[in-house]
């Protein structure tokens, strides 16, 4: 049965690639946009006090198949594919291809050249835009934003390591379904490392126990290295070294570094034993 995270399809209408795979009453192309703001919320209902299922950040495609009258839009995210509930005020339709992204934990645009002017916008790790020119030490978007240029990196901008990316979040607060260093979840911590790292990621602890890496032995479990995942049900957790991981959880209501030796026991007692630790 296809994932209904993943699948936009509802009983009244679907996707039209969909047609013949799924019943629905009709079937619809869908309309490209693209997010506006500096994060969208992603709910699970067409209701700003619904479920927040993840986060769709600037620069992000989206199809969308539905609209109501309250000013939400039902659709798809083009980053990772899950499906759910945007504000129509957060999107727009798509201009100029983004050209840089930010490669900052997060930066501010300003209106003009000059720091001492009040940001329009606070943008996170990750925001794709399209940069028209430089002005001194600033990058200016198409909408006359000015970022601080060494806040932006080409689109195609790669780190070198994503567990280092994940350990620049230690500190933030505990989102579920966040994906920024204003709140993040745990599945959003890896998927947000992991993507500034080059690597594809599905969203969820879930998607990505079942999508990334390889599952270790036994044996090769007793010698973790950077990088590995620990997963939980309904949980995951990035190894920095052999004693430590790093991991967003609603134990500590933050981005936390912790030993390991210490979590996997709290964990356990809270419910939920190791279910797998996979490697990249």
């Amino acid at each position: 049965m296809d994932d209904p995270r993943l699948t936009p399809a509802r009983g009244d209408i679907a996707a039209k690639y969909l047609e013949g795979k799924v019943s629905a009453e009709r079937f619809v192309p869908g309309e490209e946009f693209e997010v506006a703001c500096a994060l969208a919320p992603l709910h699970e209902a067409p209701r700003s006090d619904a479920t927040l299922l993840t986060q769709a950040l600037k620069g992000e495609p989206v199809t969308i198949y539905d609209r109501n009258s309250e000013g939400f839009a039902w659709g798809q995210l083009g980053s990772d594919g899950y499906v759910g509930w945007l504000p129509d005020a957060a999107l727009a339709k798509p201009s100029a291809a983004p050209t840089h992204k930010v490669t900052a934990l997060r930066t501010f645009a300003f209106p003009g050249p000059s720091i001492k002017l009040p940001p329009v916008e606070t943008l996170p790790l990750g925001a794709r835009l399209n940069v028209a020119r430089e002005d001194g030490v600033f990058a200016v978007t198409r909408e006359g934003w000015h970022l601080p240029r060494h806040h932006v990196g080409g689109i195609d901008a790669i780190e070198d390591d994503f567990v280092t990316v994940a350990e620049r979040f230690v500190g933030t607060p505990y989102l579920w379904g966040g994906k920024s260093s204003l709140g993040i979840d745990c599945s959003g911590l890896v998927q947000v490392a992991l993507t500034a790292a080059g690597t594809g990621c599905p969203r969820d602890s879930d998607m990505q126990q079942e999508g990334l890496g390889r599952e270790l032995s036994a044996t090769e479990t007793r010698k973790l290295q950077r990088g590995d995942l620990i997963f939980w049900k309904g949980h995951v957790a990035i190894v920095r070294d052999a004693t430590t991981i790093v991991h967003a959880n609603a134990h500590h209501m933050a981005t936390v570094i912790e030993r390991t030796t210490e979590a996997i026991p709290r964990i356990k007692a809270a419910g939920s034993e190791v279910v797998a630790i996979k490697r990249l």
